[in-house]
């Protein structure tokens, strides 16, 4: 682990592996890398803005929570990205197939089950405010 870690702030180790590769793949990673980070910090953003912004729900710390859930989410996506460009990057050099991974099929569904969750709060304090 602290292996590819520490090639993550290396890029001698990085370049010292396989060939240089057409700078257009390298570019493309690079832009996907970014994304990832912009994911990142939407969620940090997110988290932020429910802990200071969103008014207190019916359950006791639910605010909180989401609020910590979120910044999790935007720090472990933060990680990844560097840890999947790193292996991509790698792959590219060395003319290998490019990594698979399921964190975008689990960040979708941590999303989209957060999502439903927080419809169900809406209308929950829809109906119970009435």
């Amino acid at each position: 682990m602290w292996e590819s870690i520490r090639r993550w702030f290396d890029p001698r180790e990085l370049r010292s592996v396989g060939s240089t590769p057409d700078y257009r793949f390298s570019l493309a990673n690079e832009r996907t890398f970014l994304a990832w980070l912009r994911t990142g910090l939407a969620l940090v953003g997110g988290g932020l803005a429910t802990a200071q912004f969103l008014p207190p729900l019916p359950l006791r710390h639910l605010r909180e929570a989401i609020a910590v859930v979120l910044l999790l989410l935007g720090g472990a996506v933060a990680v990844r990205a560097v840890d999947h460009w790193a292996r991509t990057e790698r792959a590219i050099r060395l003319g290998e197939e490019l990594p698979a991974s399921r964190f975008p099929a689990i960040l979708a569904l941590t999303v989209g089950l957060g999502a439903l969750l927080l419809v169900a709060m809406v209308l929950v304090t829809a109906v119970g405010g009435r």
